[in-house]
């Protein structure tokens, strides 16, 4: 691709074009296969083509292409809420659907070195320093941060996972009482962090004290499950894992929703906050352009019916429990290589120059950046990422999330590959 009109996030070296697509392997236009080990970036989880939605969104768009959501319900939009919520799991009650991702308690706590989003008020809430620090003037001083649950890097060697988990909650309720709790209204985190922290499930008990901290002080529980949401770990929501936890006030999907057939996002509401709305203002101003739009709504139904109808988080649990055994056994002995985790097909590989300290690289060195780039040399995608804050929290690591439909022979693969592309870069750093 010698020329591009598109403003690419990389505008010195112009990217590879995709042509096409077929179940977890993409085809580039000069002929190359590449698996897919990342579903896009945890997106496309039902593969890059299906006939079952192709369909689907030929019969909406013969029937309506939109409607307006400041004046008109539809029917798409009221099936997929349904079927995401009929359960009520969690108490959660009621969706708006969007295209993307003044009240008395203004202040919003969330954790450092999260994500939830680029526009400004979601890099508000992100803990990011590297996203943030361009847009800082612009942002809100209304959101503070606390430690996130990453015992990896956070928990100290002497320390046990359940004192661990007490200091993080002792924590949150310190910068509750600094706030003041009549001020606070709203803890938000990721339930499994995505792309920041690499892949992070928190300590056993974590969320469940959160909920009960929350509840003490009445401060609402926002999950963002953009990214782990929907499937990826397992269950339709990441928290349904969760030890003794009753679920969030809030919660917001995107990725698995619409399988990247069509920009889908939603807001899923808890009974409670809903009744209070009934009881007060009766009326909630959120009303946008593309709000519940009928054939978003309606490709994201049929994801949706694809995902129930063919077992596909069985076979997240079962390639994700392959994928992890893998992982662990033939890439976390290699040099450099200091953590895997993960849960369902949400896996990260963490990169360390020293295994026993947990020693960072310098900022110079961009080790998983070489090695996603060593691993498309040998036909697979892996997301290799540099995240950095500084201090304790600068990971490098890739991200190996392949779709729902993936397959044993697919999974032993990838890992095949992902190991062949450590350790070229392994000995090449050495």
């Amino acid at each position: 691709m010698e020329n591009s009109f598109v403003l690419h996030s990389n505008v010195i070296s112009l990217p590879q074009k995709i042509v096409a697509g077929s179940g977890i392997t993409a085809i580039l236009e000069d002929g190359t296969h590449i698996i897919d080990a990342c579903s896009g970036l945890g997106v496309s989880c039902l593969g890059y083509t299906n006939a079952e939605i192709s369909q689907a969104t030929y019969e909406q768009l013969q029937t309506l292409a939109y409607a307006p959501a400041s004046a008109f319900s539809n029917e798409p939009c009221e099936q997929l809420a349904e079927n995401l919520l009929k359960e009520k799991p969690g108490g959660l009650s009621n969706a708006v659907f969007f295209n993307s991702g003044k009240q008395r308690r203004s202040k919003i706590v969330s954790r450092r070195h999260s994500y939830h989003g680029n526009t400004l008020g979601a890099l508000a809430i992100s803990g990011h320093e590297e996203k943030r620090a361009m847009y800082n003037d612009w942002l809100s001083d209304h959101v503070s941060f606390v430690e996130p649950c990453f015992a990896y890097r956070g928990k100290p060697a002497d320390m046990s996972e359940r004192e661990y988990v007490d200091s993080l909650i002792k924590q949150i309720e310190e910068e509750f009482n600094r706030l003041g709790p009549e001020n606070v209204a709203a803890f938000i985190a990721e339930t499994v962090s995505g792309s920041t922290l690499g892949c992070v499930p928190a300590s056993v008990g974590y969320f469940s004290a959160v909920r009960a901290l929350c509840d003490e002080y009445g401060v609402l529980l926002v999950l963002d499950e953009v990214f782990c949401g929907m499937g990826r770990t397992g269950t339709r929501h990441a928290w349904q894992q969760e030890d003794k936890f009753r679920g969030p006030d809030l919660q917001i999907i995107s990725k698995g929703l619409g399988a990247g057939f069509i920009p889908i996002s939603a807001v899923l509401v808890h009974e409670k906050i809903v009744k209070g709305i009934a009881d007060t203002s009766r009326a909630v101003i959120h009303s946008q352009t593309f709000q519940c739009h009928p054939l978003a709504c309606r490709v994201a139904l049929k994801v949706q019916t694809i995902v129930e109808r063919d077992r596909l988080l069985q076979n997240v649990q079962e390639r994700g429990r392959e994928l992890g055994c893998l992982l662990r056994a033939q890439v976390l002995p290699l040099k450099l290589v200091g953590d895997v985790r993960g849960r369902g097909l949400l896996w990260s590989v963490e990169f360390v120059l020293n295994k026993q300290t947990k020693q960072q690289f310098p900022e110079n060195v961009h080790f998983s950046k070489a090695v996603m780039q060593a691993s498309l040399s040998r036909g697979l995608y892996v997301h290799g990422r540099t995240s950095r804050d500084g201090g304790l929290y600068t990971v490098q690591h890739v991200m190996v999330c392949p779709p729902f439909i993936v397959s044993q022979n697919e999974v032993i693969a990838i890992v095949e590959r992902l190991k062949s592309a450590i350790e070229a870069c392994i000995e090449h750093a050495v």
